[in-house]
């Protein structure tokens, strides 16, 4: 899988991203960057990405993850604490549109890469941080993961059950903040491009998720003095939960009163509807738990696929539960293909995710394997303008992944 023809190449064909990011939530937006057709080159110290370890592997070095969070990308080796490297990395410095990294401020700026620095040689640059916390608080050098994130922006408390505090089983602080990182790239590419200017831009991991939790739980607190707690309601209290059928588990959801009234009548209860006067949203609200557990005293009588033919015919939102292995045999993704059958040059075949969005002008594709370890060291160098000696003294040095913290303070 290389490069494809232009009309492949993506909206963002034509602009390049320095990505000095590792671990999860930097790779993921700058993936997203190199599925829009930016030129993202990958830089990596002689240990390579902490992320080539985790996960399922073939081959040391090209885990699961790596793979799915690196594709599109190229990947250069330099070492940032040798002058040569250092050095290298000014020149790719540049000529590009973006450099985007999740180190701690501190350690960057003790490499020589801080803001200022790279202004310097690139006034025009887009610099985008990922930091744990915004660098005006007072925990602003605090380590962050998303385990502590999760915990700290309310959403660990959010998921107890049973009063035991749980994460929830994905990375989905790193994720979020990730959609975010992209996001505001994009946006000061924008500005860039209507005003001619660079600058710096922060996304801060614990203030961009305690933003997107309490965008439905802010609740009382969003008057002041505060009308009640923090919380929805619905989600908090609502019976809204899986329910199970005679052979199976699925998610049904009866959202408005035509809905309920249609489910009832099928089911032949007539009497739940006149009940609890569905038509009526403020009736329907006070009784949701109930309406829920008649559902799921009703659900085991029959089979997941006879329900679902029923929930399709009366248009209620209903699917049953795919685990994570059922995903590649779902029908509706079967259908559009998001999981294509790739070749990857060290590790054979392979199943990856294509971009998800859709351009009718500028398409997106798989254009490019996930990198080996500095596997474009040279062709980006080149690029660059360094002669052949700098590059052979440069991509001569290659370690081995650790699976230990990055010592440049990276982010997960």
């Amino acid at each position: 899988m290389q490069t494809k023809n232009a009309a492949c190449a993506g909206p963002l064909d034509g602009i390049r991203v320095l990505d000095l990011t590792s671990v999860v939530l930097g790779p993921l937006a700058t993936q997203a960057l190199a599925d829009l057709g930016a030129d993202v080159i990958k830089i990596e110290g002689p240990e390579g990405d902490l992320m080539r370890a985790n996960g399922v592997s073939r081959s040391e070095g090209m885990s699961s993850i790596y793979l799915a969070l690196n594709r599109n990308k190229r990947s250069v080796v330099l070492d940032l604490k040798r002058e040569a490297g250092a050095a290298a990395l000014r020149r790719l410095i540049e000529g590009a549109d973006v450099l985007v990294h999740n180190m701690r401020v501190a350690a960057i700026e003790r490499l020589g890469f801080g803001y200022a620095a790279v202004a310097a040689i690139n006034p025009r640059i887009v610099y985008c941080v990922a930091t744990g916390f915004g660098q005006d608080g007072p925990h602003r050098d605090k380590p962050a993961f998303d385990d502590i994130i999760q915990a700290a922006c309310g959403l660990v408390a959010l998921g107890s059950s049973g009063g035991r505090p749980e994460y929830v089983p994905s990375l989905i602080a790193d994720k979020t903040t990730g959609i975010v990182l992209a996001n505001a790239v994009l946006a000061a590419l924008l500005h860039r491009e209507r005003h001619g200017q660079g600058q710096s831009v922060e996304v801060p991991m614990l203030e961009t998720m305690a933003s997107f939790v309490m965008a439905e739980h802010l609740a009382g607190l969003t008057f002041d003095p505060a009308a009640g707690p923090a919380g929805y309601a619905r989600l908090l209290q609502g019976g809204r939960r899986p329910v199970q059928t005679a052979d199976g588990w699925l998610c049904a959801l009866p959202y408005t009163g035509r809905h309920w009234k249609a489910f009832f009548h099928a089911v032949g209860r007539d009497d739940l509807a006149e009940a609890y006067r569905i038509d009526s949203r403020a009736q329907r609200n006070a009784h949701i738990r109930d309406l829920y557990r008649h559902l799921g005293e009703i659900t085991p009588t029959r089979t997941t696929s006879a329900w679902m033919a029923l929930f399709e015919s009366l248009d209620i939102p209903a699917t049953p539960i795919y685990a994570p292995d059922d995903l590649p045999a779902h029908p509706h993704l079967q259908a559009v293909g998001l999981f294509e059958k790739t070749t990857h040059p060290t590790e054979g075949p392979l199943r990856e995710m294509r971009p998800t969005a859709r351009f009718s002008a500028t398409p997106l594709a798989l254009r490019r394997h996930a990198p080996t370890l500095g596997e474009h060291t040279e062709e980006v160098l080149r690029e660059a303008g360094l002669e052949p000696g700098e590059i052979a003294r440069l991509a001569g040095t290659r370690g081995t992944v650790r699976d230990d913290t990055d010592e440049r303070g990276e982010r997960s």
